[in-house]
C-alpha cells in the first residue's frame, strides 16, 4: 500500500431519488478504493443517508466528493484521518 493513502468516510445525503442511479455510478468508478458502504432509506424524510469508508490517496477522495456534490439533490462531505 502507498503512504499517500488516507482513510476516509464520505456523508452523502440524496434529497433527489432520481439521483440515486448517478451517485451508484459515481461510487462504482471508485470501487477499488471503498471498503464499506451503508446506506439508509429515510422514507418519512424523503432522503437517502449514506456513509462509504475508504482506503484511497487523498486527491481521490476529493474527486470522488467532488463529483457527488455535483449531482443535482446531493450533498457530500468529506473526513479524513
Amino acid at each position: 500500500m502507498e503512504d499517500d493513502y488516507r482513510i476516509a468516510l464520505i456523508g452523502i445525503i440524496v434529497s433527489d431519488g432520481e439521483a440515486v442511479e448517478i451517485v451508484n455510478a459515481v461510487l462504482h468508478e471508485y470501487a477499488a478504493y471503498i471498503v464499506g458502504r451503508m446506506g439508509l432509506p429515510m422514507r418519512e424524510r424523503k432522503v437517502n443517508a449514506i456513509t462509504v469508508v475508504l482506503d484511497a490517496p487523498q486527491n481521490a477522495v476529493n474527486a470522488l466528493t467532488g463529483k457527488l456534490g455535483k449531482v443535482d439533490g446531493v450533498s457530500a462531505k468529506a473526513l479524513f484521518r
